[in-house]
């Protein structure tokens, strides 16, 4: 657990850009509970007194984009704690994607007696909320791209923000880089709920466009290798929202689709990073940002406003991917607010 302590308590008061709201791209994205402190950390129970906040940080799994997330709301914890003078203690916590884990840590936080639990993907969102139900601890979570769909909304005690994605945006690039796309492989996890509505939405759209899709789905790793095995010779480029299953099966399915000339288009930077050909979305350290300032919102004020959403127009284009498949992507140039390429990472 990190703690900050400086001398002198002072009232809360968020910086202007507390209400982000970026225009969308297209103009308008089974190991042991980690339920012990993270390695160097402090434990709970040494807050050396004073007035403060004690945070546990629930990660859904360990992967970039949660990662990114996580890094990006205790950077904003230490900002605002020395800014402001308030003693901030966070502590991180992996689920690692099993929802037994999550609940065993859910349990632990609220015997622990933190403060606020800011749960970091949508399982993980869903059973912080359930643990909290009695206490009413203020749950923030952070990167839920369907509130609604997920029953995260109208609860009292429930807030957070939303990575909205913009999917029809999205197939607009693909068709954009490639007008003769026939076949689009949807891949996706069936356990995932920010997942469904998505597809739903790509489907739609695809129709709407006279183009035809191919359902692949998995719950696991192997399963997502096996489903991109599948339909190699079938499609003509892939689509995956932020589904977390498939950013987990990244590094491992990326170079299976670049060598068979399958464009990757997926809903975060983080699949680019370790190998999707190209996103338009959010920008994770500010979402974190924005997270970790509703948390403190909430602790200051005792009040709990609606989520927010964050939607982004940067597209991401992984260079190396790019070059695999000897695709020209410079019509992304004109169609976001800016272009970023990166190289495949193993993080």
């Amino acid at each position: 657990m990190k703690k900050l302590t400086v001398k002198h308590a002072l009232s809360l008061t968020l910086a202007a850009g507390m209400t982000l709201s970026l225009a969308a791209c297209g103009g308008g994205t089974a190991s042991a509970p980690s339920s012990a402190p993270t390695q160097g950390a402090a434990s709970a129970g040494e807050s050396g007194g004073g007035e403060g906040y004690r945070i546990a940080v629930v990660r859904q799994l360990d992967h970039a984009s949660m990662n990114e997330i996580r890094d990006a709301i205790t950077a904003e914890l230490d900002t605002r704690a020395e800014e402001l003078g308030v003693s901030v203690e966070y502590e991180d916590f992996n689920g690692n994607n099993d929802p037994s884990t999550l609940a065993q840590i859910g349990a632990q936080i609220i015997a622990d007696g933190y403060d606020v639990i800011i749960p970091i993907g949508t399982t993980a969102a869903q059973q912080m909320v359930s643990a909290a139900r009695e206490t009413e601890t203020p749950v923030i979570y952070g990167t839920v791209s369907y509130p609604e769909e997920a029953g995260l909304t109208g609860i009292s005690y429930v807030t957070g923000t939303s990575d909205a994605l913009d999917v029809e945006f999205l197939l607009d690039m693909m068709l954009a880089q490639n007008p003769e796309v026939e076949t689009v492989g949807l891949l996706y996890s069936t356990s995932e709920v920010n997942s469904a509505p998505a597809i739903e939405t790509a489907k739609a759209y695809l129709d709407e466009k006279g183009i035809a899709y191919l359902d692949k789905t998995g719950n696991t790793t192997d399963e997502i290798v096996a489903a991109v095995s599948s339909m190699l010779d079938q499609v003509d480029a892939a689509f995956t929202p932020t589904d977390n299953v498939v950013m987990n099966a990244e590094l491992a399915i990326a170079p299976t689709l670049a060598e068979a000339g399958i464009p990757h288009y997926a809903g975060a930077d983080s699949f680019v990073r370790n190998g999707a050909f190209a996103t338009c979305g959010v920008n994770y350290t500010d979402l974190g940002a924005q997270t970790a300032d509703l948390a403190l919102e909430v602790l200051q004020t005792g009040e709990v406003p609606e989520f927010l959403t964050v939607a982004g127009d940067i597209i991401t284009v992984n260079t190396d991917t790019a070059a695999a498949l000897g695709a020209d992507y410079s019509m992304f140039e004109a169609m976001g607010s800016s272009l970023v390429e990166v190289q495949t990472t193993q993080e």
